[in-house]
């Protein structure tokens, strides 16, 4: 895992952005390749109701959105300089000191998500923000990217962490998203300090296979406790948030989007409830 994807937007969450892509690539020694989207003011205003405007009025509006996004490049470009000042990183476009964290800046000129799964399928890793935003992603940009990408996605959280392998907290249950999630996760889980494998008694064998994970996870030199929690009439998500509080996670582990998505429409997902209520780092893949 030695090339993270890291979007920042030129608000005040690039900061903590860039604290969670350098606390991933510090035990790495990972490149952060920082992508800003600059969108054109005619595919911004698809996400900021112009659609009833016309004439003179459209013609401000198109050009208000075309400052704004000119405004958010600048401060996008000063927020990466500045975080390498103060975190004393380089800056290049090609691989040096394999031994150190390094950062690149570029801009994509639109926010297809064609686009954008094309530059995360090319990384290792993709980190960004939880929160809706206004300088340049789709408001369902993290959705499209951890159905269609095949990499796993660092989600922020409010705070920049200083560090994400002092306790990692793996969320297991019998499916290919939490297996991709814990193989993805493999090369951060050998660098924790602490690795707590955790499960929602579902069934009558869940400590057998959460202790089989931990066998399995010791051959690639992991060391994992398990906990089999009590559901106790919480939601799932709910349960696993407790959990985390109770380990004092610094990063949780969790496959995205367990069902079909067509159910989930439906129902609901315990994985994005689970975002909207743990503030923690968490490394989604599906």
């Amino acid at each position: 895992m030695k090339t993270i994807l890291t979007f920042v937007g030129g608000g005040d969450r690039d900061q903590v952005i860039l604290q969670t892509a350098l606390a991933a690539a510090l035990p790495l020694s990972a490149h952060l390749d920082v992508l800003h989207v600059h969108v054109p003011a005619t595919e911004a205003a698809r996400h900021n109701r112009t659609e009833f405007a016309s004439g003179a009025a459209l013609r401000n509006a198109l050009n208000q959105l075309k400052s704004k996004a000119e405004t958010f490049s600048d401060l996008a470009a000063e927020n990466v300089r500045e975080f390498c000042v103060r975190a004393k990183i380089e800056m290049c476009d090609t691989p040096s000191n394999a031994e150190k964290v390094s950062v690149s800046f570029r801009k994509e000129t639109t926010n297809a998500p064609e686009r954008l799964t094309f530059h995360a399928r090319h990384s290792d890793l993709i980190v960004m923000g939880r929160a809706r935003q206004i300088q340049g992603l789709a408001p369902d940009t993290l959705e499209h990217l951890v159905l269609n990408c095949g990499r796993p996605i660092l989600v922020a959280a409010t705070a920049a962490p200083q560090t994400l392998t002092d306790t990692v907290m793996v969320c297991w249950k019998e499916s290919s998203c939490s297996a991709r999630a814990v193989t993805a996760a493999t090369p951060i889980l050998a660098k924790a300090r602490k690795v707590v494998i955790v499960g929602v008694a579902e069934g009558d064998d869940e400590a057998d296979a959460l202790h089989d994970l931990a066998r399995q996870l010791a051959w690639n030199g992991v060391s994992a406790e398990v906990r089999v929690i009590p559901a106790s009439g919480r939601r799932i998500a709910a349960a696993l948030s407790a959990a985390a509080d109770d380990c004092g996670a610094n990063l949780v582990v969790m496959g995205a989007y367990g069902r079909s998505r067509a159910r989930e429409l439906i129902f609901g997902s315990c994985t994005e409830a689970f975002i909207e209520h743990s503030d923690r780092p968490i490394l989604l893949m599906h």
